[in-house]
């Protein structure tokens, strides 16, 4: 049982085991490459060479399927070499030199714009030409070079096909691992909700909102690898709906434990929001009977994420599975207060979500043990299969930038001006090793956009090569001149860097420092000073990069998250649209590719704001500003998904029908997402956001006798209400016109 949890705790700490595969396959090249040298004899710079250089080759490459990978680095072989050769035969040339290491940066970051292979090609080809400087290659050594380059590729290769392999499909299955364990993780965080006092809430809503994200994150880790890793689309298809539905389940289970604690209606707002007031810390209705079977249920709603239900029937995990399927049938609820029959209820659409998932991800199952409540979730869901395929939205033709447009003409043409000013400055500082400062103007231009960005990711790199040159003084003077002992923590270090590098850019920046002041005792040129010189070089080369961010051809933050937030906007335009068009009795289309591209959007978003949210920065109104906003956005897109997930069950939900009567809504909320997009992109425009009565009262009727709400289920009225007062409340924020509401 404790290996079980433990195995558990790490899928859904580092999902698909992505960290640990990436940090053993390099070392693996590395360690296998310093073997076969080792053998070889080769001197100790070429052992350095050849570390650096195979664990360039395995990293650099980033495709998912094993094909274009092995021609990836069949080519940045070659590449490697060439970038080698004119390395040692420009050593002694300094202005040759450092122009044509110029233009190897700008072709290197320019290739970005050719996919991942032309994104490796030119990483491969800058750090070799740094490994030519930094071991001092020269022309009548080159020979033997070729052989370290030749066996560091090589090495690499048997690491990353035969000692730690990695298949589309074995990957997404270690994903859909981690999406169980993360997901069993949050309602275990969820059981916190129901006895935490009033010196506990904010520690408890705190591990429901990361257990919230984490799943999420791991939901869209499991969207990017669907189509390589599944045997079809059908199959595709139909595990993206299931890991959707379990998401949304999940987090609104969250909601209506924090509305039945408190009493009031909760939003997602107070499970995005860091520092949100926490709910009222009274204690919960019907706390006795009511909430013991509650807690029971959530347990038991735990079991069943983590552990299939046995073949053989009368077994008691599929008793209380009956049993938590059966609170989708209103007669089958336990009495309660309304509050907490809502909590029973979401138990129970949480427990069929978890039983679709584990069809689409494990088969059928057996049925003979099936209560007429599960046999009746196992036919929704069937039909819900067989009408999955209504068709694909047509893509839409998107805008070819040219020219200096292009991000990655602008990017390439930036980092090579800071190159440039970092080689001149550098020579000043050190004429043997001012290629660090080019390295660190490299490097921070790596997956930035904005000059803010730029700006964190630099003083993140300084931070972490300030504490990583404390941490190789203290190596350096520990392992002497042991060679062996020496590489030996190099690889440990190294492993540090790769399984950190998601986590945190200074905890990787600190190994790689610390890994590279045992490199330089290795090559007998350690010293104080040349530590020193290193967070010197770091300094320059990070300022450098900010400069030409600056002024070349500059993106300001405000300017990119602005741009970010207007394609935001415009998903949730699309995505609610065609939700709400559904639900009015409108043509069925694929919502669920809509809704990822509203998440992935809104990623991009939240990344983009970091300069704006960072600890460091002064400007505390717009960080809190800008905190809000995405914090708005997030509970924009957890109803516009909620409200996609119900609109796809349609066809089959006994209990949701389309209304007509849901367009007027729809109006108002599109109407809305405009008037602020257009504000966005025109301070000056005269777009407004429209206020007035309720979205419950736009679907009253005039016919004498119509039932109010008699086709809509009051989930649907909820999420359509709660986006429409979200984007009332992001207006104010966001400056946008608030009209006054329509008499």
């Amino acid at each position: 049982m404790n290996t079980a949890r433990l195995r558990d705790r790490i899928a859904a700490s580092d999902p698909g085991l992505l960290r640990l595969a990436a940090g053993l396959r390099t070392v693996g090249a590395i360690a296998l490459t310093l073997a076969v040298l080792g053998v070889l004899g080769v001197s100790v710079p070429h052992l350095v060479a050849g570390a650096i250089a195979a664990m360039v080759a395995t990293f650099a490459i980033r495709e998912k399927q094993r094909a274009p990978q092995a021609v990836t680095l069949a080519l940045g072989l070659p590449v490697a070499l060439a970038s080698l050769s004119l390395g040692a035969l420009l050593s002694s040339r300094v202005v040759a030199g450092d122009l044509f290491f110029v233009v190897l940066i700008f072709c290197a970051v320019y290739g970005r714009r050719f996919g991942e292979r032309g994104t490796a090609l030119g990483l491969i080809g800058f750090q070799v030409y740094f490994v030519s400087l930094f071991v001092g290659a020269t022309v009548s050594g080159l020979p033997e070079l070729y052989g370290v380059l030749g066996v560091a590729f090589l090495c690499s290769a048997a690491a990353r096909f035969l000692l730690v392999p990695e298949t589309p499909a074995g990957l997404l299955e270690r994903l859909r691992e981690a999406f169980r364990a993360r997901l069993a993780q949050l309602v275990s965080a969820q059981l916190g909700l129901l006895d935490a006092g009033p010196g506990e809430i904010d520690e408890v809503l705190e591990t429901v909102r990361e257990g919230t994200a984490r799943l999420h994150e791991t939901a869209l880790m499991i969207q990017g690898r669907l189509e390589e890793g599944t045997a079809d689309e059908a199959t595709a298809r139909l595990v993206q709906r299931r890991i959707a539905d379990a998401e949304i389940a999940a987090e609104r289970l969250g909601l209506l434990l924090l509305t039945a604690r408190s009493a009031e209606q909760a939003d997602t707002l107070t499970l995005h929001l860091p520092g949100a007031p926490a709910p009222r810390a009274g204690r919960m209705p019907g706390r006795d009977e009511a909430m013991a079977q509650v807690r029971r249920d959530l347990e038991a709603l735990r079991l069943l994420v983590l552990r299939p239900v046995a073949a053989r029937s009368g077994t008691a995990l599929s008793q209380v599975r009956n049993r938590l399927l059966g609170y989708r049938e209103e007669d089958r609820l336990p009495p309660a207060p309304p509050a907490v029959q809502d909590v029973f209820r979401g138990i129970g659409e949480t427990a069929r979500a978890v039983l679709g998932l584990r069809i689409a991800l494990d088969g059928p199952q057996d049925e003979s043990d099936d209560s007429p409540a599960t046999a009746r979730s196992r036919e929704e869901l069937d039909a819900e299969d067989a009408v999955m395929d209504a068709g694909e939205a047509d893509g839409e033709a998107q805008e070819e930038l040219t020219g200096l447009e292009r991000p990655t003409t602008r990017a390439a043409v930036q980092v090579a001006v800071g190159s440039a000013l970092a080689m001149v400055g550098g020579e000043f500082l050190s004429s043997q090793r001012w290629y660090w400062a080019v390295l660190t103007c490299w490097i921070v231009f790596l997956n930035t956009a904005s000059t803010g960005e730029i700006l964190v990711k630099g003083y993140r790199r300084l931070l972490g090569t300030v504490l990583g040159v404390l941490a190789g003084i203290v190596l350096a003077g520990v392992v002497g001149q042991h060679t062996w002992t020496a590489f030996a923590l190099v690889l440990v270090l190294v492993f540090a860097m790769f399984y950190t590098a998601p986590l945190s850019y200074t905890l990787m920046s600190f190994f790689v420092t610390a890994a590279l002041g045992l490199l330089y005792t290795l090559l007998h040129t350690y010293s104080l000073s040349v530590l020193v010189l290193r967070v010197e070089e770091t300094a320059l080369g990070a300022a450098c990069g900010v400069i030409a961010a600056a002024f070349v051809l500059p993106v300001r933050t405000d300017r990119r998250t602005n741009d970010l937030l207007v394609t935001v906007l415009e998903r949730l335009d699309e995505v609610t649209e065609a939700a709400v068009d559904q639900l009015s009795g409108g043509t069925p289309v694929e919502l669920l590719d809509q809704a990822r591209d509203l998440d992935q959007a809104l990623a991009d978003l939240r990344a983009a704001t970091q300069p704006l949210t960072h600890p460091i920065t002064p400007l505390r109104a717009r960080r809190d500003t800008a905190r809000y906003v995405v914090a708005l956005l997030e509970t924009c897109a957890y109803h516009a998904r909620s409200l996609a997930a119900t609109a796809e069950l349609l066809p089959t939900h006994p209990s949701i029908a389309a209304d007509p009567r849901l367009r007027r809504a729809g109006r108002r909320i599109g109407d809305n997402i405009a008037a602020i997009a257009a504000h966005l992109a025109d301070e000056h425009s005269a777009a407004a956001v429209e206020t007035g009565p309720s979205i419950a009262s736009l679907l009253e009727t005039e016919v004498p006798g119509t039932p109010r709400f008699g086709r809509v289920t009051d989930r649907v009225l909820r999420h359509v209400q709660r986006l429409d007062e979200t984007l009332v409340g992001l207006a104010r924020p966001l400056h946008v016109p608030v009209s006054a509401p329509k008499r």
